[in-house]
């Protein structure tokens, strides 16, 4: 990088915006030494020059009266130096003027030992002065260069909400120019209702001295120039100032944030629905096994109904009619399974109701497990009485345990022992547990670090997002799920969910 792309750099927030330069505009440096000295120079003559003038009034009376404001003003603006060319301009000058009216005696002499002390004092206080007139321009100037440069916008305000600083990010955030905002209330950038609620704050906090803004960040909405509004994340500072209190506002803009966050959350949503229609396609296969069972078994009712109509007597009528119901029973459960299949794969919106847990894990098993009768695999559902009502999204709940059920079903596929359990227990804090036990081959320990997290699988054929997802979904419900080995051999997956009381139920039916 050059030297002229560093400069550029400098120039530049890291925002991209152009940093203005706060600093003091001075001269070039010969150019105000000579300045500073022709002051002292000049502050000199006008001070003889007004003595000079009153000079038939005063006589040889008070010489060094007026050019003492000349030594003051010099020491004051330009320094030590400036001062010791003021003080020592002067003393020939007075003596001079003097010696007109009569001989120089030792009090003229004393008085202008005394008048060049005070002159000394003088320019080094006013030199010290200088320094620290520079040093604060320059503390001011460094300071606003950082402020300039600070991603989120930074405002500082009054006591009483009037806009004191307004930076450069500022500017580009909101549409207006520093001297645009600068003088302004600051409801200035506030659409209804904090404009009007705002200095109400402000004076119920000079008031109380309680804090409820300063020191911790919220979520606002803010109004730029052209009248649009853009949601924001504020957080608010105080500090003081020569007995004055002034509130120092950092603003971020979260529009670009929040719609990051609105396709992360549609891409997650997205991703959970392709893993559902990844499980149905798992299931697919043991699905048609299982409805051409219902079906096969309608075919067979209605043929022999149909014999029993070609011969039909009075005393056929009733096992006519037990096996037109038979019928029609099997058929409801094929489009029990098809519904369940439907509302499974189906996307919608989030929708938290009071469920029972026993029936979700019913519905979800008898999804999870189609064909694992065939596989040998035993289930067992241990229903705790002391907790049943969920406040839970039903079809993702489902898919957790549609998950879990068909994982165990399939690391059992090795095993002698198939055994699966499914148990609901009371836990801490008004949550519930449920527990999928297997008797398969367990988790590696290498595998158990990582079995959250995406893409992370043993299956051949699997996408690895099942778990992942399964974990962000018991975590948005506010609950936690974790994995660890099964007593005996096999795995044990925990997952919590808020319980509902009965009390509680009782008062949301009515």
């Amino acid at each position: 990088m050059g030297k002229e792309d560093f400069l550029v750099n400098l120039s530049m927030g890291s925002n991209g915006v152009p940093v203005r330069d706060r600093s003091v505009e001075t001269a070039h440096p010969r150019r105000e030494v000579a300045l500073r000295y022709g002051i002292a120079v000049a502050a000199v003559a006008v001070a003889f020059i007004a003595r000079f003038v009153l000079a038939s009034i005063l006589k040889d009376q008070a010489p060094y009266l007026f050019l003492l404001p000349a030594v003051l003003l010099a020491a004051g603006v330009g320094g030590f130096g400036p001062g010791i060319l003021a003080t020592c301009s002067s003393v020939p000058l007075v003596f001079i003027f003097i010696a007109n009216y009569g001989a120089v005696g030792w009090s003229e002499v004393v008085n202008g030992a005394v008048f060049v002390l005070i002159g000394v004092g003088t320019a080094w206080i006013g030199e010290r002065l200088r320094q620290a007139r520079i040093l604060a321009l320059t503390r001011e100037a460094h300071l606003q260069s950082i402020i300039d440069i600070v991603p989120e916008a930074t405002i500082v305000i009054d006591g009483h909400g009037i806009i004191q600083s307004f930076s450069a990010t500022a500017e580009q955030m909101f549409g207006y120019t520093a001297a645009e905002a600068i003088g302004n209330n600051v409801t200035l950038l506030m659409p209804s209702p904090y404009r009007e609620e705002h200095d109400g704050y402000i004076k119920r906090y000079r008031d109380t001295g309680v804090q409820r803004v300063i020191g911790t960040g919220r979520m606002a909405a803010a109004q730029r120039k052209d009248g649009s509004t853009f949601p924001m994340e504020l957080a608010v500072g105080e500090i003081w100032s020569a007995s004055q209190r002034f509130f120092t506002g950092f603003i971020r803009d979260l529009t670009e944030r929040q719609g990051t966050e609105a396709r992360l959350q549609e891409l997650q949503s997205e991703l959970a629905h392709v893993s559902r229609l990844t499980e149905m396609g798992g299931m697919a296969s043991a699905i048609a096994h299982e409805l051409n069972q219902p079906l096969a078994a309608i075919a067979n009712y209605l043929k022999g109904s149909r014999r029993l109509l070609d011969g039909s007597t009075d005393e056929r009528l009733a096992i006519l009619r037990d096996a037109m119901d038979s019928a029609a029973d099997q058929a409801l459960r094929a489009g029990q399974i098809i519904r369940r299949m439907r509302e499974f794969v189906s996307r919608r919106e989030s929708e938290r109701q009071i469920q029972s847990i026993a029936k979700l894990v019913e519905e979800a098993s008898a999804l999870a497990l189609v064909g694992a009768k065939d596989r040998g695999v035993g289930v067992t559902f241990e229903f705790d009485p002391r907790v049943n009502l969920i406040l839970a999204d039903k079809v993702q709940i489902q898919q957790v345990l549609v998950n879990l059920i068909r994982n165990a079903v399939e690391a059992m596929e090795e095993s002698s022992e198939r055994s699966l359990t499914v148990r609901t227990t009371p836990a801490d804090n008004m949550m519930i547990v449920v527990q999928v036990d297997d008797s398969g081959s367990g988790i590696s320990e290498e595998m158990a670090t990582k079995l959250f997290q995406p893409f992370a699988t043993t299956k051949p054929h699997g996408m690895g997002v099942g778990l992942s997802i399964s974990r962000t979904i018991v975590e948005a419900h506010g609950g936690q799920i974790k994995a660890e080995p099964r007593p005996g051999g096999g795995t044990r997956f925990r997952f919590t969910l808020p319980a509902v009381t009965e009390e509680e139920f009782t008062d949301a039916r009515r």
